[in-house]
């Protein structure tokens, strides 16, 4: 369904993706467009039991207008808020700003640009597929997988069935409804550099879209290197004539602040900002997204959240293997780059945001950015570097870092990091937010720890001993696996005296919750074609992250600062605890009272 508006330069627009000036007016997830005579408004509804993020057409009269006048054909539109259904004619709608009534009139077109990829048949595909399993595409949709590999239709059917998986607690019609998404999935075989072959997969599209409107969808699942290439060719040859046309770039945006500056001018030398999509998909997990719920809409953390209360923040990812085959490409960019930089430091400025103004995508972007210009450039003494050695377990040997064929024997890239950041606002003034990330470690988590400061005058101190850290309340979100929430309180133990146990109050998914937990890829494809771009990263943002980062990863790599080892499957390098220990800080993932479900 497409919208016109005079404000935008660009003269159509799929209706869940309104430009930055419609603002919200009941809520974030309204979008307003006006006419000398009307308003109409794009608004999220419930679509059946399924999948909530349809969208329909709310007509509303203004108090001073006249009642429309009716033409012979009308179309009726369910009014999202009371069921009730309203009637205009398509006509009148055309006239108002090209706005298009037939949602059979409309397709969604999805490419995959490196289908033969791993994350395309790991991840893209069967997000996908839960989409279209839980009714949230479309009812006119296509898929074509693009790659210079030499393919069938049917063979990228037999490629992607293989990967598909239907929800635990849905099954039904299951085999019925991957039968009739590969219907939907075609292939064609080009170079990603090649105008001529973008031309013929514009041909094929328009085949399959049969002369309705076209909305464009081009997930770029290939190496930096040539994404402008193929954004190139997709814009001056296969981008939609009449609808929006969108690009997913899959992250690293770049190596530092100047390779990232040239890929964002490349692209946008042929697309708009509203048109790139640079996808993280960790701000797409669950857990991620139930932060800003957990803060705004619960009265008991929001007063808690400053430098008056909380200690320190910790934000903890762990891997239980190694670069596994993947040496090459990480030697290239290193856990601080590939974690760091995006995953982390994005759940950071969500964690640290004010309040922003509403729900809409710019008003949550642009709090994100000032957390981000009001940190300080990390400084290598607030830093430990490490990379996995050797170690022979039960038994069994685990392989160094340096001995996966594809990386130098004189590598020092790390394989683990740690840092101490600092915000240098009002709410969080002194307060260190430790990050760590590392492959080979002994488990594989990724959480939230927020430590809060110690009670003053604690009247039951002597129970606790000198260890006045066991004493302090601790909030863990765990991001994965088993997602959990559990906040960590002293009480007492039944009985006549007076022994005091500290216990956790938590919310374990699996069993709060029977439903299975979407992919973080199955929200943001979503996102993407719904045009909803609070979840992505806007260029700003990105430049405001590379600045924090560049000096130290060029001090690091300039002094050829070599990493401490540590033992495959251990806790990573004893630097890690002294950087901790310099701002008074205990890891908590390290406790023996670590909660386990």
């Amino acid at each position: 369904m497409a919208l016109s508006c005079p404000k935008c330069p660009s003269s159509s627009y799929f209706a869940p993706g309104p430009s930055r000036h419609h603002r919200s007016m009941a809520s974030s997830s309204i979008s307003s467009i006006q006419s000398p005579a009307r308003r109409y408004f794009v608004k999220r509804s419930a679509f059946g039991s399924a999948c909530s993020r349809h969208w329909n057409v709310v007509y509303m009269r203004e108090a001073s207008t006249k009642e429309p006048v009716t033409t012979k054909k009308e179309v009726p539109l369910k009014n999202a808020g009371n069921g009730s259904v309203l009637k205009i004619s398509s006509e009148e709608l055309r006239n108002l700003g090209g706005i298009n009534v037939s949602e059979k009139e409309t397709t969604v077109s999805i490419t995959v640009v490196g289908a033969s990829g791993d994350l395309a048949k790991k991840k893209i595909f069967p997000a996908l597929f839960a989409l279209y399993y839980e009714d949230c595409l479309p009812e006119h949709f296509t898929i074509f997988g693009y790659a210079r590999s030499k393919m069938t239709d049917a063979e990228l059917r037999s490629m992607v069935s293989k990967t598909l998986t239907c929800r635990i607690d849905k099954r039904e019609n299951c085999s019925d409804k991957m039968e009739q998404f590969l219907k939907r999935c075609f292939y064609h075989s080009g170079q990603y550099d090649s105008e001529d072959n973008f031309a013929e997969l514009d041909k094929k599209l328009k085949e399959h879209e049969a002369g309705r409107l076209s909305n464009r969808l081009f997930y770029l699942s290939i190496p930096p290197n040539i994404f402008i290439d193929v954004v190139k060719c997709a814009s001056t040859s296969a981008s939609s004539a009449n609808g929006w046309t969108r690009v997913i770039v899959e992250k690293p945006f770049g190596r530092d602040s100047e390779s990232s500056a040239a890929l964002t001018g490349g692209l946008k030398q042929y697309l708009n900002e509203d048109q790139i999509f640079r996808i993280d998909h960790y701000l797409g997990k669950e857990l991620v997204e139930n932060l800003s719920v957990l803060r705004f809409s619960n009265l008991v953390f929001e007063p808690l959240w400053s430098r008056q209360y909380i200690r320190n923040v910790q934000l903890i990812f762990s891997e239980d293997f190694g670069t596994e085959g993947r040496g090459g490409y990480f030697d290239h960019y290193g856990i601080i780059r590939d974690i760091m930089q995006n995953h982390l430091l994005q759940i950071l400025a969500l964690f640290a945001m004010e309040t922003p103004v509403s729900l809409d995508a710019e008003d949550i972007r642009n709090e994100k950015v000032k957390v981000l210009r009001s940190m300080r450039p990390l400084q290598v003494e607030d830093v430990v570097v490490g990379q996995y050695k050797s170690h022979t377990k039960g038994g069994v040997t685990y392989p160094a870092y340096t001995d996966d064929k594809t990386v130098p024997n004189d590598s020092v890239t790390p394989t683990f990091a740690a840092a101490a950041l600092f915000i240098d606002n009002a709410r969080w003034d002194g307060v260190p937010f430790l990050m760590k990330a590392g492959k080979a470690l002994h488990t594989k988590r990724a959480e939230i720890r927020v430590q809060f400061r110690h009670v003053p005058g604690n009247l039951y101190k002597k129970s606790f001993g000198t260890d006045l850290d066991r004493a302090t309340n601790e909030l863990v979100i765990r991001v994965q696996p088993d997602e959990a929430i559990y906040l960590k309180i002293n009480n007492k133990i039944p009985g006549l005296g007076m022994r005091l146990d500290r216990s956790n109050l938590n919310l374990h998914y699996a069993a709060r919750y029977s439903k299975e937990i979407p992919d973080a890829y199955e929200r943001l494809l979503l996102d993407a074609i719904e045009g909803e771009r609070r979840l992505f990263i806007r260029s700003d943002e990105l430049d405001a992250a590379w600045v924090l980062f560049t000096p130290l990863l060029k001090e690091l790599e300039e002094k050829k600062i070599a990493p401490e080892l540590y033992p495959y499957g251990s806790r990573g390098p004893v630097g890690a605890h002294y950087l901790a220990a310099k701002y008074n800080v205990r890891w908590g993932d390290l406790g023996s009272d670590h909660y386990q479900v």
